[in-house]
């Protein structure tokens, strides 16, 4: 009868006026509460059904708040059925592109709703409710609540409120509301069911599993949210009348509608299996345990298994036993007649490691057979890296193990010094046990011994402490020639190998300056391969003379760069490789040696041009008594230092407070080049007086060492300017006389020209 009611509701739309290729839902509000239930809801002869009543709001326009609904081609997931909502029923087919809050004259809200949600003033209620009388214990049916409330902030505070209310008939007992949320007694709102709220100060998301989506503009229902699919579902006693009543109400104030999809058809009256047992709820079943689903129902029945919809041949009694994950269902031939109760649940399985042996091998120091072992290493293998296993325990006997005794204490150090036999207990979060045990074997594998090896301290302080990268540095000599797929850790002590506790860092610095002991682990899986000690060896290459060194080298010479032979390697920054290189050039010259380890020192130096010295002139500026200066004045790129004896070198060209007399001059370079540059000069200073009276002493006035100007010319002259005297290098100073007459005693004046440019004047005294 139901289907040929949706074929002819088909058959009205396309030979009608109205487009139907929108996606939205379509609503048809013409239908009775009889129709509605006998047509619509319920499609089982396992149930009969009276007293059908329907109550909504008056909008004096024939519209209902009730009706039939249709997806049409929306992907809404229902495909027909009933819709009870606070607004016109018409209302409620999208688009979502209005806001729903529709009110009618004189439209109350509901008792029983408001003392089953415990709450009041409600409004705009409407309801759906009849009375049957089941044949068998259970009846079920699907629904989705949709309303504008899920807009906002507003699932934080406000809610309307719906009721599926069940009871007997007959006595005194009260109604049961069906629409929870599953496996809790919360009623399903809008404050009860939703996500994170982050609008308005937001709140926590509250059943979110349970929450559908909030819908957009093209939304097939004009409703701004909506529940996923839920089913809600009951124990009844077959043959009691019940009476049921779905109904739905605005809460405070007839804003924001809501309203109550029921899927066509999903009325069941059915049997009970029991609950799912799944993952998902924490209550699957442990693998190798079998699981019984009893469908059993009073009067003479006939059973049908089915096993993910495959029929089980041969299973015709009302129990069924479960040995692996599937969705099993039954369906019941009541007394033979055509009521057919349908019960279906899901079964899942989870598994622990299965009973099997392992071997857990570790190294022994003395070699007496006994050893401390980490069995927690092998946890990883026995949980099969599986995050839904609890933690793994240790025991002595299988007995122990299943009856939780004498759990090993320190699992991470234990001692076979009782068995060589231990089993492992492990638990997943829904209490399923397996069991392991565990052969500790001792590891007999001969390792080489392994000769002290040699690291450099290369980190530019000589202090014999060094990081060592131990993976790139020691791991490929203990491995070379083992077998492939083993792993070195490292530790400071024996003991701590041992046990693998407190392992160095890759990078290690050892702490013992000059050589150290560690201990190399070479584990194979959980298995110690072998405990080895390797000594580290740091070797703090710093030969001698290997500080930086200054030199020269002289103009159009060549200079030998040369540090220690002996060493294993050497390499110039020039590209050759020997002790010793030469040079004709300045510039920074380096040369790192090798020595026997490998490690390496730098020698650098700086080389400097340097040349011998050329004199290019000198400056005399005598004739001031002892204030006379000599200037040397050199061409060269050398350090030079400079004498007047040869004795005394100062470094500065610039000789002051020379006396008068004759000098050797002498520039050489401070840097070794060769030759010297001499020179011979003279230093002039003229008498103060001289005294003509033929003893042989100061008879002749004259400038000593005058020849050295080859072109000087003298002139005498009396106080009045009278030229008396002149002479020249060549010819003998002056005697006092003039016509070969006595002059008097007094001062004269004399010019020296020194043929140079220069001129020198001054006066002396004849004293007779």
């Amino acid at each position: 009868m139901r289907f040929l009611k949706i074929l002819l509701f088909y058959l009205f739309l396309f030979c009608s006026n109205e487009t139907i290729l929108a996606q939205n839902i379509i609503v048809d509000d013409t239908y009775s509460a009889q129709q509605l239930v006998e047509n619509v809801l319920i499609s089982t002869t396992c149930a009969t059904v009276s007293n059908i009543v329907v109550s909504g709001g008056d909008f004096g326009t024939g519209e209902q708040t009730y009706g039939y609904f249709n997806s049409g081609t929306s992907g809404f997931p229902f495909t027909d059925g009933i819709v009870l909502s606070t607004s016109r029923a018409v209302s409620t087919k999208g688009p979502n592109n209005n806001l729903l809050s529709e009110d009618a004259v004189n439209w109350f809200g509901d008792t029983d709703l408001e003392q089953a949600l415990g709450i009041s003033n409600t409004s705009n209620a409407t309801i759906l409710e009849f009375d049957f009388i089941p044949l068998t214990s259970q009846i079920s049916f699907n629904y989705i609540f949709a309303s504008e409330e899920y807009l906002g902030s507003a699932p934080c505070n406000y809610s309307d409120g719906f009721v599926f209310l069940l009871k007997e008939v007959a006595g005194t007992s009260s109604y049961q509301n069906l629409a929870l949320v599953p496996n809790t007694n919360i009623p399903v709102k809008v404050t009860t069911v939703h996500p994170l709220i982050t609008a308005g100060g937001g709140c926590p998301a509250q059943n979110e599993a349970y929450f559908g989506s909030f819908n957009s503009s093209v939304s097939p229902i004009n409703f701004n949210g909506q529940t996923v699919a839920m089913t809600a579902k009951a124990a009844v006693i077959p043959g009691t009348i019940y009476h049921i009543k779905l109904a739905i109400a605005d809460e405070t104030n007839p804003l924001y509608d809501s309203a109550i999809f029921l899927s066509g058809g999903s009325f069941n009256v059915g049997t009970d299996l029991g609950p799912s047992r799944l993952i998902a709820t924490n209550n699957p079943i442990c693998a190798n345990d079998t699981y019984d689903l009893d469908a059993t129902e009073p009067g003479n029945n006939s059973y049908k298994w089915f096993k993910d919809g495959v029929e089980q041949l041969g299973e015709t009694n009302p129990i069924y036993t479960v040995t692996s994950s599937g969705i099993y269902k039954v369906e019941i031939t009541l007394n033979n007649s055509s009521c057919i109760a349908i019960g279906e649940v899901t079964i899942e399985y989870v598994g622990v490691p299965a009973q099997t042996t392992l071997t857990l091998v570790q190294c022994d120091e003395d070699n007496d057979g006994i050893s401390t072992f980490n069995l927690t290493l092998l946890n990883p293998i026995i949980t099969q890296s599986n995050s839904q296993l609890n933690s793994v325990l240790y025991y002595e006997n299988q007995y122990d193990a299943e009856n939780q005794l004498n759990v090993i204490s320190n699992p991470t150090a234990y001692q076979n010094t009782t068995s060589n036999l231990v089993v492992a207990s492990v638990t997943n979060g829904f209490g399923c046990n397996g069991y392991v045990t565990i052969n500790l074997q001792i590891a007999t594998t001969l390792l080489p011994i392994i000769n002290p090896i040699p690291i450099c301290d290369e980190d530019g302080t000589l202090d014999g402490l060094m990081t060592i990268d131990l993976n790139q540095t020691i791991t490929p000599i203990l491995l070379n020639g083992l077998t492939t797929g083993l792993i070195i850790e490292y530790y400071s002590t024996n003991n701590d190998a041992l046990l693998q506790t407190n392992s160095l860092p890759n990078n290690f610095t050892n702490t013992i300056p000059d050589s150290q002991t560690i201990f190399a682990r070479i584990i194979n899986g959980p298995d110690c391969f072998g405990i080895i000690p390797i000594q580290l060896q740091i070797i703090s290459f710093n030969p001698i003379n290997f500080e930086h060194e200054d030199l020269y080298v002289c103009d159009g010479e060549n200079l030998f760069l040369e540090v220690t032979n002996g060493f294993d390697s050497y390499m110039w920054n020039t590209s050759e490789i020997s002790s010793i290189i030469s040079i004709d050039k300045p510039g920074d010259y380096s040369v790192t040696v090798t020595n026997s380890y490998g490690c390496q020192a730098t020698k650098n130096f700086t080389v400097y041009a340097s040349s011998f010295p050329i004199i290019t002139s000198i400056d005399i500026l005598d004739f001031l008594g002892y204030n006379n200066t000599v200037q040397i004045n050199v061409e060269g790129s050398g350090n030079y230092e400079y004498s007047l004896n040869g004795d005394y070198f100062q470094n500065t060209a610039l000789f002051t407070n020379v006396i008068p007399n004759e000098y050797f001059i002498t520039v050489r370079d401070l840097n070794g080049c060769n030759p010297e540059a001499n020179e011979h000069i003279y230093v002039l200073d003229y008498p103060k007086f001289f005294t003509p009276n033929g003893d042989g002493i100061n008879d002749i006035w004259e400038i000593k060492n005058l020849d050295f100007y080859p072109n000087a010319s003298l002139s005498i002259f009396d106080r009045f300017g009278k030229f008396i005297y002149n002479f020249n290098p060549n010819l003998q100073g002056w005697n006092g006389n003039l016509n070969k007459n006595e002059l008097f005693s007094t001062d004269y004046w004399f010019v020296i020209s020194l043929g140079n440019g220069r001129t020198i004047k001054g006066h002396f005294t004849l004293k007779r």
